[in-house]
């Protein structure tokens, strides 16, 4: 029954919770290719941050659609650490308190690192859905689906945080949960989607936590 059922909070990793200290897989693919950043990285959404594993099918694949040589891709590197913003662990406390929290990221399966991130973010956060191990990237739906099929909760009963306007303001949007956009001081990009889906906005993840506890007391009285 509807009762029992615990709301919850999906959150994006990095630019959200913290950040790495140091470039990874992804950064450093998006400055060798001549794309630019933001295409680069709509690029390896599909390619390479649903890859289970990187093979060389993978490196051909993700080389040829970002027009590097397949000999630059980088292998080997260390995963960097993520380096938590202050306050995170105040804010995940509290939303913890209120809801079930997990984490919806996209991710590289090099630069995923569970065992770190449970040590880092547990007893907060219940579970992780790195877009390595989902088989999908945000602003895929099914990437949202994937963590309302596992916990099984209803989208109604979500709330997304994430400063990624396209990844995660339009991706939530899009899978029918409600979202709160973290601006880190940026202007809106898009006032029409703000308005149509009701998209709060908060300054970080502190500022935000109020914001998610209206909606959830909106979309889980």
């Amino acid at each position: 029954m509807r009762e029992t059922i615990r709301p919850l909070v999906s959150l994006d990793i990095g630019g959200t919770l913290g950040i790495a200290q140091g470039p990874g897989l992804a950064a450093r693919l998006a400055a060798l290719s001549p794309l630019g950043p933001q295409q680069a990285r709509r690029v390896m959404r599909d390619r390479l941050h649903t890859a289970p594993e990187i093979t060389e099918d993978v490196i051909e694949k993700v080389s040829a659609a970002l027009g590097i040589d397949p000999s630059d891709f980088p292998t080997d590197l260390p995963v960097p650490p993520l380096v938590l913003f202050p306050g995170v662990v105040e804010a995940l406390q509290q939303l913890s308190g209120w809801a079930t929290v997990v984490t919806l990221s996209n991710v590289t399966c090099t630069e995923a690192d569970p065992d770190r991130l449970l040590a880092l973010l547990s007893p907060w956060v219940s579970a992780h859905f790195p877009s390595c191990r989902t088989g999908f990237a945000k602003p895929d739906h099914r990437a949202f689906r994937a963590v309302t099929d596992s916990c099984q909760v209803p989208a109604s009963d979500v709330v997304h945080v994430g400063d990624d306007w396209e990844c995660d303001i339009r991706g939530a949007a899009a899978a029918g949960f409600a979202a709160v956009w973290l601006s880190h001081g940026r202007a809106v990009p898009d006032e029409h989607d703000l308005v149509e889906h009701d998209v709060l906005v908060a300054h970080d993840l502190t500022d935000a936590v109020q914001h998610v506890r209206h909606l959830l007391d909106m979309r889980h009285p």
